[in-house]
């Protein structure tokens, strides 16, 4: 076990990977895979729908002359639903290695990027976009509004990329 790994959290993974449910994830032919596809869906529809704000943030993309609150209430629940199906699968596929995760850098340093991504979000929402009223069809948004742009382009691939960097390093 890693020094910086707290005990509890390893004694929960090495319990999590004796329950039958992770066994089942573990050995059966097409669960673990089908429900990786899923997480691939998940993230494809997550980044795209907040990608999508982002750009038009900066008065790029598709949705460039569309106002910025429309474009927010387009994408939430493409968002909330790709959130809920990462969460969902990535549980499901963590309990498949849950000891092996548990002691992988990679995987904290993505769950501490998706609770940084989270953290960007809340801080837009409740500072910037609260006056998103005065720049609303704007071609290009305020600063903050365009710093939380980059920092969640930034952090979303930098999600991606520790996924797959995780799923080849399971120590």
């Amino acid at each position: 076990m890693p020094e910086w790994l707290p005990g509890w959290m390893f004694h929960f993974a090495q319990w999590l990977d004796q329950t039958s449910f992770g066994h089942v994830m573990r050995e059966s032919l097409y669960l673990f895979p089908v429900v990786e596809t899923l997480h691939v869906f998940g993230i494809v529809s997550l980044v795209t729908a907040a990608f999508l704000l982002d750009l038009r943030l900066f008065g790029v993309g598709p949705m460039r002359g569309m106002p910025v609150d429309r474009v927010a209430r387009w994408i939430l629940p493409w968002v909330v639903a790709g959130f809920t199906v990462q969460l969902v699968t990535g549980i499901l596929m963590f309990s498949a290695e849950a000891t092996r995760s548990a002691v992988n850098s990679f995987f904290w340093y993505k769950m501490f990027m998706i609770l940084g991504v989270g953290i960007n979000a809340l801080i837009f929402h409740f500072t910037v976009y609260k006056q998103v009223g005065k720049w609303n069809n704007a071609r290009m948004a305020p600063i903050g509004a365009r710093i939380y742009g980059v920092l969640s382009i930034v952090m979303w691939l930098g999600i991606i990329t520790l996924g797959r960097w995780f799923s080849f390093h399971l120590t």
